[in-house]
């Protein structure tokens, strides 16, 4: 046990102490952070720029003026077109927008835009929106309804859901459900990719090490003092202990660096909100952020956390070892190490091209199964947990996952055993097979 102890406080200080591993682990948050901030910065410093446009109705739809915001100042002329076009720039607006005659029956109308200079698609489609409301107000007036009937065509809908639960004494009860689709979708995803990294860099990390001790022949005095297995281990220990500082360092770094940013972000000026339509807007932008935080806070993370740590060390166990494996067989030949990692890498590369498909299901047949297979479950069930899953399936998932990381483990180190000291021939899964029945 102390041998075991000092190879993996070896693989650990080694890594820890490197430059790389301190760069990353510090460039990591601020890019994290940088990525989350600049585009609220580039919003309050830019925002749409406003465009002032002159407005010939020749449809006759714009009884009442258009509303004026942030991105369009819209300005109704009855002079002629012709005029306008010239003399639109003395003054002082960026464009004519012509409304050619209109009637009820027509399904199209084709607005024309006259400028030097070219809209943005998102202004261009702000001012189709704009005209399409208007003409559909048009049409309804046409047809002999008043406008407060037309208000009251306009419904908003909000779809709440409800949990069904046996209370104490065994009534059907409903409670909210703290848990929404859209929040429930991007943690699942974000939790699986999370995961899918883990697996690719820490399992290659552990390879690499395995194969650079192999070819510089320094693996054949480490074995006269320690067993096989017992240096396997101490590798994939060492590096997983990496893997969680690492973790670590940036669950407390990115929401400190994030908080830190946001307060030298610059305010918007209330004196630029025009008809309060921007403080309207920042109200419902905080509101929306206000539940948005609400719903995290509420997530079960009593439940969330510990299962991710659980996959986590089921998935790494499986995937380190066999990538311990895969080092351990390779020989001079560093290009061998292709055709024995893509078997090893390909259930990962399944499991992220199935998580579309789960997340719109996260319940189906294809989720299910998924996610009892070991290969693919410490990505797939990862994802289902925030829809709240079974917890009978939960429980298979995380036996079945387990019990096949400590199989693996032991598949890997009768191969190690052998591949660790095997020079000069090429290794086939036909050699690998051979090697997990020879005698120690």
């Amino acid at each position: 046990m102390h041998k075991l102890w000092l190879i993996i406080q070896r693989e650990y200080l080694v890594r820890v102490r490197k430059k790389s591993f301190i760069l990353i682990t510090l460039l990591t948050p601020l890019l994290f952070a940088l990525f989350m901030i600049l585009p609220a910065l580039l919003a309050i410093l830019s925002g749409p720029e406003q465009v002032r446009i002159l407005v010939r109705d020749d449809a006759g739809v714009l009884q009442r003026p258009l509303k004026q915001t942030e991105r369009a100042d819209f300005t109704l002329s009855t002079e002629p077109l012709d005029a306008l076009k010239e003399r639109y720039r003395e003054m002082g607006y960026d464009g004519v927008l012509y409304l050619p005659p209109f009637n009820p029956d027509m399904k199209e109308l084709h607005l024309k835009y006259y400028s030097d200079k070219q809209l943005s698609l998102s202004t261009k489609a702000f001012i189709e929106s704009q005209i399409e409301k208007r003409l559909r107000e048009y049409k309804i007036l046409a047809a002999g309804l008043s406008e407060e009937l037309l208000a009251s065509l306009e419904t908003d809908v909000e779809l709440e859901q409800k949990e069904l639960t046996l209370d104490e004494s065994g009534r059907l009860t409903e409670v909210d459900k703290a848990t929404s689709a859209g929040l429930a979708t991007a943690l699942g995803m974000f939790s699986a990719f999370i995961i899918y990294f883990i697996l690719i860099f820490y399992g290659a990390m552990v390879m690499r090490s395995v194969m650079e001790e192999k070819t510089s022949r320094i693996v054949e005095i480490i074995i006269s003092s320690v067993r096989p297995f017992q240096l396997m281990m101490g590798k994939i220990v060492g590096v997983s202990a990496v893997g969680l500082t690492q973790l670590l360092i940036w669950i407390i770094l990115i929401p400190a660096l994030i908080a830190l940013a946001g307060l030298f972000l610059p305010q918007p000026d209330p004196a630029a909100m025009q008809g309060g339509l921007m403080m309207q807007q920042s109200q419902s932008d905080m509101q929306q952020a206000l539940e948005i935080m609400d719903s995290i806070m509420n997530q079960n993370w009593g439940l969330i956390l510990p299962l991710f740590v659980l996959y986590f060390l089921g998935g790494y166990l499986i995937y380190s070892s066999l990538f311990a494996a895969v080092g351990s067989a390779i020989g001079d030949d560093l290009g061998e190490s292709q055709s024995l990692t893509f078997p090893v890498m390909l259930p990962i590369i399944l499991a992220i091209f199935f998580l579309t498909a789960i997340i719109e299901d996260p319940n189906g047949p294809l989720a299910f199964w998924t996610s009892m297979i070991p290969f693919f479950s410490p990505i797939i069930m990862v994802a289902r947990i925030p829809f709240e899953p079974p917890a009978w399936q939960i429980v298979l998932s995380l036996a079945l996952l387990l019990g096949s990381a400590l199989f693996f483990v032991w598949l890997s180190g009768r191969i190690y055993r052998v591949g660790i000291l095997m020079y000069g021939k090429k290794a086939t899964f036909k050699e690998l097979k051979k090697w997990l029945f020879y005698k120690e």
